[in-house]
């Protein structure tokens, strides 16, 4: 069973800074898809960040430039450095994993880029933004 616990949300000013962490047990990072998906009140989920099992990374158009997604394999943990942050960036966020998905015929695996609808996924941290 894979577990994820985030953490590192906070309230910060507009154009401040924040990192979130994602800590894994259950599982080894390099293994899976793994992603960061968020929710504001009154809002559906929002993808905003994967990272598939070869490092490449997506990024929903809002935070592109200012999200950086990446992953310390050693440690099993993933990480979100989120910089010149909006209000509109206020919602939990959560950390999100599945295994990859086999494409039929061949041996190649792909991530599927809907990390809001990933398998697993943590509690969530609280991030807020104030103008």
């Amino acid at each position: 069973q894979v577990q994820l616990q985030e953490s590192g949300g906070g309230s910060v000013q507009s154009g401040g800074s924040l990192r979130l962490s994602c800590a894994a047990s259950g599982t080894t990072y390099s293994n899976y898809c793994m992603g960061w998906f968020r929710q504001a009140p009154g809002k559906e989920r929002e993808g905003v960040a994967t990272i598939d099992t070869n490092g490449i990374t997506t990024y929903v158009d809002s935070v592109k430039g200012r999200f950086t997604i990446s992953q310390d394999n050693a440690k099993n943990i993933l990480y979100l450095q989120m910089n010149a942050l909006k209000p509109d960036d206020t919602g939990m966020y959560y950390c999100a994993a599945e295994r990859p998905w086999e494409v039929a015929g061949t041996t190649r695996t792909v991530c599927r880029p809907e990390v809001n609808t990933y398998k697993f996924r943590g509690q969530g941290t609280q991030v807020t933004v104030s103008s």
